[in-house]
């Protein structure tokens, strides 16, 4: 598939801190990239900057051949979609309300099945007419999610494939629910869409990523498929821990939390 997103030698600096050092991705169509590594590595960063949210000192972002920066922030929003980190909602905004939010200025009638199917791919539909501030982080988060996923298809319906970025995405939902965010955001990048993802639960990127960008210091650190890159080597250096690493029936390798010890090196 095509390359929808390219950064070019990115730096980004804050104050006297360089949070990305010379990075350089690219992100197909139809591809679902996870973004993972410890906390403070530069993944939330790195999202912002391929998204248009931060501008880098140096190097350039391209998205679909044109450099982010010379998009307009209307443009910019049908051809990519971006659920961010912490979304905060005061106001009695209710679920649908919320999630009609991701149709930008397109008459309501043209996307309400769009809406509607957004809703109960999340299972929300329950809670459709329920404000947002009454609801659990989990809910709100799915609710988010739908908003989203409506902007996506809104887009692409003009524009073609476009480009989904999740920041952090199942930190506040249970189990089932992490799996139904992943396993819809495969089923978006099987239609040609291009996923990346800020995942903090290795064995979740392992199961779902196509490939796996490990992230230490605003550098990266291992890129590659998910074999290559989740190895004993790789979580020893960017995680300082020992972890054991097993192979599941299909190959896929997965860790065994319950190993974890601290390293003395």
């Amino acid at each position: 598939m095509t390359a929808l997103l390219a950064a070019t030698d990115i730096s980004v600096s804050a104050g006297q801190s360089t949070l990305l050092r010379h990075v350089n991705l690219t992100l197909r169509g139809g591809e679902m990239l996870a973004i993972v590594g410890p906390n403070g590595a530069g993944k939330s960063t790195l999202l912002r900057a391929l998204s248009g949210d931060v501008s880098p000192n140096s190097g350039t972002v391209a998205l679909k051949g044109r450099t982010i920066a010379a998009w307009s922030p209307a443009d910019l929003a049908m051809q990519r979609a971006m659920l961010s980190q912490h979304i905060t909602v005061s106001f009695p905004f209710t679920v649908e309300e919320v999630v009609r939010m991701g149709r930008g200025n397109r008459p309501l009638a043209s996307v309400q099945k769009l809406v509607d199917d957004a809703i109960a791919e999340v299972g929300l539909d329950a809670f459709r007419h329920r404000e947002l501030p009454t609801m659990s982080g989990g809910e709100q988060q799915r609710a988010h999610f739908a908003r989203v996923l409506v902007q996506l298809a809104c887009g692409e319906e003009a524009c073609g494939p476009g480009v989904l970025l999740l920041d952090e995405p199942t930190s506040s939902l249970d189990l089932r629910h992490q799996i139904a965010l992943v396993e819809t955001s495969r089923q978006r990048a099987r239609n040609g869409t291009a996923v990346i993802a800020v995942l903090h639960d290795l064995n979740l990127a392992i199961r779902f990523a196509d490939r796996i960008v490990v992230m230490c210091d605003g550098l990266i650190a291992a890129e590659g498929t998910p074999g290559e890159t989740i190895t004993s080597d790789v979580l020893r250096r960017v995680f300082h821990i020992d972890v054991a690493i097993a192979q599941s029936d299909d190959g896929m390798p997965y860790l065994l939390p319950q190993s974890m010890r601290a390293t003395t090196a």
